[in-house]
Formats: structure tokens, sequence, C-alpha cells
């Protein structure tokens, strides 16, 4: 929607072509939501639906956790009786699995156009070992508190679901899109305190991969 801060002028690339009569002016993709209707309509509007949507995204952002263009992947779970608790729970288990038994996820209330409620996601950084603050005694200049936000994450507003085609008095879901370089830098062992590290082509740091 024209309303929607993905289309903000300040973090939004904008592409220098004809403005169109329908969209107004046309931008790179901010985010993956927008495969969530896609998918629906690909189930025929009838769920149960798991689906993962890996892409490119772009923001006019660039310092330590974030560079102009990254990639996204995109969670939606569709069916009836999902509720917080199953959003909760495969973020728990994720963390767990993906940065080991010791890792912690919490979420926090936000505000995001597609999701109702909505929450950002932390997880506990690996960094700093979730102190904010190194052994040398400097803050950790990666997550500055000892939780690093990955993306965001809610509940999929009905209007969503009626976009898709689905009955949202008779079906609810979880969605969560959170950036795939963010999520891989806190993985153990690797010490990546810059994400545009990923992207420098250092040699020194890609042989490690």
């Amino acid at each position: 929607p024209q309303s929607h801060p993905a289309r903000d002028e300040w973090e939004t690339f904008f592409i220098d072509v004809p403005v169109d009569k329908k969209v107004g002016n046309i931008v790179l993709s901010t985010h993956t939501s927008n495969g969530q209707v896609r998918e629906m309509e690909r189930h025929n509007s009838k769920p149960p639906i798991r689906m993962i949507n890996i892409a490119r995204v772009y923001r006019r952002q660039a310092d330590v956790t974030h560079t102009p263009m990254f990639h996204q992947f995109e969670g939606l779970v569709i069916d009836k009786g999902i509720n917080i608790q199953h959003l909760k729970g495969t973020i728990d288990h994720f963390a767990k699995e993906f940065y080991g038994p010791t890792a912690k996820s919490r979420i926090r209330p936000f505000h995001f156009m597609f999701t109702e409620p909505s929450f950002e996601v932390d997880f506990s950084c690996t960094i700093c070992e979730g102190k904010g603050v190194l052994p040398n005694g400097e803050k950790c200049r990666f997550c500055k508190s000892g939780w690093h936000e990955v993306g965001g994450a809610g509940m999929v507003h009905p209007n969503v679901l009626k976009a898709g085609g689905i009955d949202s008095d008779e079906y609810t879901g979880f969605a969560f899109g959170w950036g795939i370089e963010r999520t891989y830098t806190l993985r153990p062992g690797l010490h990546i305190d810059d994400i545009r590290m990923l992207y420098n082509g250092d040699v020194r740091l890609l042989e490690q991969f």
C-alpha cells in the first residue's frame, strides 16, 4: 500500500522509471511479506499452509547491523487453532537448534501492517555472550544490550488472510521475516561484529566459509 513504511523515501530505493498509474512509484522490494498472499493463492486458498520464502531485499541503510542489499527469509504457517504460543515455540526451537542449547530468544511488541499483534524478535548475542559487554570491558557494538534483533514476526492480519481467499474466522496463522545475514552473524565462533564484513570481499574472512 502507498502508506506502508516500506515506501519511506529515506529507507527505500525508488526505480527511475515512469510512475505506474495503479501502484505509483516503483520500488525495489524492501521485504518478503508480499509472498504470503501468493502462497495462499498457490494452495488455492486451502490450508494447512507451511512456507519458507527466501529473497533479496533492498533498504537504504548501512551500519554494523544493516546493508543496502540483504537476504530475508519469510516463514508462514496457516491452519486452524494457530496462536502466539506456536509462534514463540517455533522461535525458541530455532534459537536452540541454530545457536545451541543455551541460546535465548524474546519477542517485543511492535507494529507491522501485515500482522496483529506484531513483535520484533531478538536472540541473545553470541559475540558478548548476552552480556552487552565484551571481556575487555567495552560495550558490544553489535548488540549494545546483550540482545540482537533479527527481524519481525506476528499473527497474520485477518485482512491478509482475506486477500488470500482464506476465511479468517476459521483459520489463523503466524508469520516471521528475518534477515539471513543478521541471523548468521550470531553463529557461535564467527565473531562477526559488523554485518558489512560479509560483503566487503575480504578473502581472509571469506575463506572461513
